[in-house]
């Protein structure tokens, strides 16, 4: 009798924890099982959702839950089902409107399908993006969805190690071997120069983000040679400037612009904030939009509409990106078929006061 009691006590008292001075009870899934006298396989199956339980003994266990306060653990749970329905979400900057946009297409999804988030700020460094990899892999996620700028060997390298599914979001990789939801970055970038020569522009300069964005170094700026080299247009790097996606930017690249001897008469800029620097950069010098200067924009976010004139811009549907990146994810996880891991998507110009 006195062994069974001691037994008792240390089962009545096994989940208590110390926490800031204050005992507090920390219910496991023995628990429920104990006070809904069933099986903890039983106890698994309600809490997982899984269909072959009765009503009877699954309102029981549930009513259990919620009298205990049981809250599953998604790591506990992963460790015997190999699955946290967890995906990690890694993004360059979570304060940006392009990432937000597409953050909220992953997160419909993902709550479509009955999966959690992990969203993690990478700031584009490439140290940090590759710390944050193996920090989510550690968590024991079920997939990752990453977001970056310059997808390099190494990125690659730690992709193909991984042992749960990776997905790029506007995000390429060179050899296309990771699979990929984007836009035609390419031709994205021929549309919007070769409706601008159609204008009858011939000095047309490309205000672009960091080059080393193979987004920008491989993709827009081929597109925006591809458009000149046919309409016999001759090449000049002196209408090239970089920028690095900020509105500050699109202004000192305006002011570069404006010091050439033959300034442009328009512009195809990178990003709309980009391009909203650069309007109030020609607008601040008495440049007169449209009328003296076109402006196109890329990626179509709730800025085009703010300024005045509102600007005419590439759309890139960025919360579709993220909405099918997720749902390519969610196919990875489970195990689907796949016809094609590298999506494209459709783009259109939205024409708006920008240009004439």
């Amino acid at each position: 009798m006195i062994i069974l009691h001691k037994i008792a006590m240390y089962d009545s008292f096994r989940y208590i924890e110390r926490k800031k001075g204050v005992y507090v009870m920390n219910v496991t899934i023995y628990d429920v099982a104990r006070e809904a006298n069933v099986s903890m396989a039983t106890v698994s199956r309600v809490v997982n959702g899984n269909p072959n339980v009765k009503p009877s003994t699954r309102k029981k266990v549930l009513e259990v839950i919620e009298r205990l306060g049981y809250r599953p653990n998604a790591v506990a749970r992963g460790l015997a089902s190999k699955k946290t329905t967890t995906v990690g979400v890694i993004i360059p900057d979570i304060s940006s409107i392009f990432f937000a946009e597409m953050a909220r297409g992953i997160e419909d999804i993902a709550t479509m399908y009955k999966y959690n988030i992990i969203l993690s700020n990478s700031d584009q460094n490439k140290e940090k993006e590759l710390h944050l990899l193996n920090t989510m892999l550690a968590k024991q996620v079920d997939g990752i969805l990453f977001m970056g700028g310059d997808v390099t060997e190494e990125h690659v390298e730690q992709f193909k190690k991984s042992d749960v599914p990776i997905v790029l979001a506007a995000t390429i990789e060179k050899n296309n071997i990771i699979p990929s939801v984007n836009i035609d970055y390419e031709q994205a970038a021929y549309d919007a120069v070769h409706m601008l020569i159609e204008k009858g522009h011939k000095r047309i300069a490309y205000v672009t983000g960091p080059l080393n964005d193979p987004i920008n170094g491989l993709k827009k700026l081929a597109g925006y040679r591809r458009a000149l080299e046919e309409a016999g247009i001759a090449y000049d790097d002196a209408l090239v400037v970089e920028g690095d996606y900020t509105y500050d930017s699109g202004i000192e690249a305006y002011d570069k612009l404006a010091e050439l001897a033959q300034r442009p008469t328009a512009i195809f800029v990178g990003t709309d904030e980009m391009a909203l620097g650069v309007i109030h950069g020609a607008q601040d010098r008495g440049v007169r939009i449209p009328d003296e200067l076109e402006v196109v924009g890329f990626d179509n976010t709730r800025l085009a509409t703010m300024v005045r004139p509102k600007l005419t811009t590439v759309v890139q549907p960025m919360y579709d990106i993220g909405a099918v990146a997720m749902r390519l994810l969610t196919k990875y996880m489970n195990k689907e078929h796949v016809d094609n891991h590298i999506v494209v998507l459709p783009h259109r110009i939205e024409y708006r006061d920008s240009t004439k």
